[in-house]
């Protein structure tokens, strides 16, 4: 089998996040924008490239649970176990946040988004960067999520450091959110 990580146009894409820019990937139901989520600056690029406001927040995506582990510090076992058991998938969880994480990207809430992604692409994409990437659908705030990279073009024209290949997954809504603490479903899938 090969590793998508090895192809030259996800490699690209995370020698461009390793350098502050910001990639375009196929996700489970929709295109994403991603940056590296210790790079402050990067971070400030895609929320202004979004119009996203930061007390929004954003979602942390990786390839396996391991790259969590900074966040995932002072958990219960049982929880991480909850996490382990319910990864791969389109299940992004809000666990607390440690405060590992940059108030950019918890939105300076008590909690902190996680999803290990069930798309091979960005899986990929996360494995080749080395680490968990920020997630946000490819979209200016108030417009549909891209479905197609002609729309992701559409959007955000040359304002996008890399696209990777590839395509969505067959989900027809983003991921469900949950928290992982109280059960309680944030966004549910469809």
């Amino acid at each position: 089998m090969i590793d998508l990580a090895l192809r030259p146009g996800i490699r690209r894409a995370a020698a461009s996040l390793h350098s502050g820019g910001i990639a375009c990937y196929p996700t489970e139901a929709v295109w994403g924008l991603g940056c590296d989520p210790k790079n402050d600056r990067a971070v400030q690029g895609l929320l202004a490239l979004k119009r996203r406001e930061p007390s929004k927040g954003l979602i942390l995506i990786a390839a396996d649970i391991a790259m969590f582990a900074p966040y995932l510090r002072g958990l219960e076992a049982s929880s991480i176990e909850q996490l382990q058991n319910s990864w791969p998938a389109a299940i992004t969880w809000l666990i607390p946040n440690n405060h590992h994480a940059s108030p950019w990207i918890s939105g300076g809430r008590d909690t902190l988004a996680l999803r290990v992604t069930a798309h091979p692409v960005a899986g990929a994409l996360s494995r080749a960067f080395g680490g968990p990437l920020i997630s946000t659908s490819a979209n200016p705030r108030g417009l549909p999520p891209a479905k197609s990279l002609m729309k992701v073009k559409a959007y955000f024209g040359n304002s996008l450091d890399a696209y990777t290949p590839g395509s969505i997954g067959h989900a027809a809504t983003p991921s469900e959110i949950r928290n992982l603490l109280t059960g309680e479903v944030i966004r549910a899938a469809s």
